[in-house]
């Protein structure tokens, strides 16, 4: 069995020995917040006694051919970061974390991820950085990519200690940190609805409200009565939230659902659109208010349902900022994971992504937003970007790894416009629009100020 000894917290604080892979795999859900379902997990290890550094999570590829780049992006992304933080780091430990399908057993899934936890040890190894320890959790058990030794580390794998039994278990509920749910859990709460009544209801919503809206934002004169608007509107739907009683997460998302009509939802998310609006609604950001809001963006984000899934990136990247500022960093990663995912090259969320991996301290940000809260004017963009991306004039590499699907017949990847997942095949004569594309969906994409870096009108 391969020994490891890590220490967690600084010095002068309480540290805790972890030996062997038992005791890792233990430690990876208050390490990350949660139980990270169907992820690959990356973190650092700094100085003789391994202490703790930078982490980094993605979603497991499901191609076996994207497992190569992926791997070198995540080492390169893990090893950069750690550098611009903590300095580089000594060595790496990593998790794959996948449940079997049938709940048969793990070994299937073990042995199917081998290949993919070697590229990341051939990665790792590759920037002259050792992989210590490479773990696999699956359906309760535990193995070890590194230990030959079957005595320690049999073939069918050792069960997982029994939750809220170990000295890692007994350290994090004495310092107050908690395990929220798996990621499974957290990212429910924030994915549009499936029920298909309620999806029809809300993309008709919509759909009607779009054609009115969408123009009068494109018209620089009208679109300010529209951010007025909206935010009016977000104020009204925050203040009917706040009135009711606090409830666990499922009933809570449930009422919230109820207490708000799909028009007022659909006017709501297309404001939101706005670059400007939607950073001051950002303001909300503190105190009661702060959870009120949260409330708010994460109901708005399930109703993005259907067409409008990029739509969803406004309200969960506000989501991912009031989380992160209120002290929720595991919410936070989920909810601005969530909103890249939504929309890749959405700006906001990059620049909060990065800047809460980079472990930077949320009030430089609030209080830019506080000042232009209380002067009445929008923060200023370039400041925001200064606060939260400060290694961006040093060409740092983005910690967000985007995946790269190789070509079949290593041919040369050609650029294509974007197509929705659920678009029909088929073909569109010339000049017409695409079939998937309706009139308001196209002019609300020119409405959404905030998305793509390199070009300021649309951040």
């Amino acid at each position: 069995m391969n020994k490891h000894h890590e220490s967690t917290g600084r010095a002068g604080e309480q540290q805790i020995t972890l030996r062997g892979p038992a005791e890792l795999a233990d430690a990876l859900p208050y390490l990350m917040g949660f139980y990270p379902n169907d992820s690959v997990v990356m973190v650092a290890l700094h100085g003789g006694r391994g202490r703790f550094g930078g982490r980094l999570r993605l979603g497991i590829p499901q191609a076996p051919g994207e497992w190569g780049p992926v791997a070198e992006q995540l080492a390169e992304c893990l090893v950069s970061g750690s550098e611009r933080r903590e300095g580089r780091p000594d060595a790496i430990v990593i998790f794959l974390c996948q449940d079997s399908p049938d709940g048969s057993g793990g070994r299937l899934a073990m042995e199917r991820l081998r290949p993919f936890a070697q590229r990341l040890r051939t990665a790792c190894g590759a920037l002259d950085v050792p992989v210590l320890e490479a773990l696999c959790i699956s359906d309760g058990r535990y193995w070890s990519y590194c230990c030959p030794d079957t005595r320690c580390c049999p073939d069918q794998g050792n069960p997982l200690a029994m939750p809220g039994t170990t000295v890692m278990a007994a350290a994090a509920a004495y310092a107050g940190v908690h395990v929220r749910g798996t990621l499974r859990d957290m990212e429910a709460r924030l994915q549009p609805w499936r029920t298909p009544a309620a999806v029809t209801a809300q993309k008709e919503a919509l759909d009607r409200a779009g054609p009115a809206l969408i123009p009068r934002l494109l018209d620089e004169r009208a679109k300010g009565e529209v951010a007025a608007e909206t935010l009016r509107l977000a104020r009204t739907l925050m203040d009917r939230i706040e009135e009711t009683q606090p409830a666990p997460p499922a009933l809570s998302d449930a009422g919230d659902d109820q207490l708000i009509g799909s028009d007022e939802a659909a006017a709501v998310i297309l404001g939101l659109q706005d670059r400007e609006t939607r950073d001051k609604a950002a303001a909300w950001m503190e105190g009661a208010e702060a959870q009120a809001a949260l409330r708010l963006w994460r109901t708005l984000a399930r109703r993005c349902v259907g067409p409008y899934g990029e739509h969803a990136a406004a309200p969960l990247t506000l989501a991912g900022w009031v989380s992160w500022s209120t002290g929720d960093e595991p919410g936070a990663r989920v909810a601005l994971a969530l909103a890249l995912r939504a929309d890749p090259d959405y700006t906001f969320a990059q620049l909060l992504h990065r800047a809460c991996n980079e472990g930077l301290d949320p009030e430089a940000l609030r209080r830019c937003l506080r000042e232009a809260a209380d002067e009445g004017t929008r923060p200023d963009a370039r400041a925001v970007e200064a606060v939260m991306d400060p290694a961006a004039d040093r060409g740092a590499p983005s910690l967000r790894v985007r995946r790269v699907r190789p070509l079949p017949d290593g041919g040369r990847r050609r650029g294509r416009a974007h197509r929705r997942p659920d678009a029909e095949r088929v073909k569109a004569s010339p000049g017409s629009p695409r079939p998937w594309t309706s009139a308001a969906g196209r002019r609300s994409r020119e409405a959404r100020r905030y998305g793509r870096r390199g070009s300021r009108a649309r951040r």
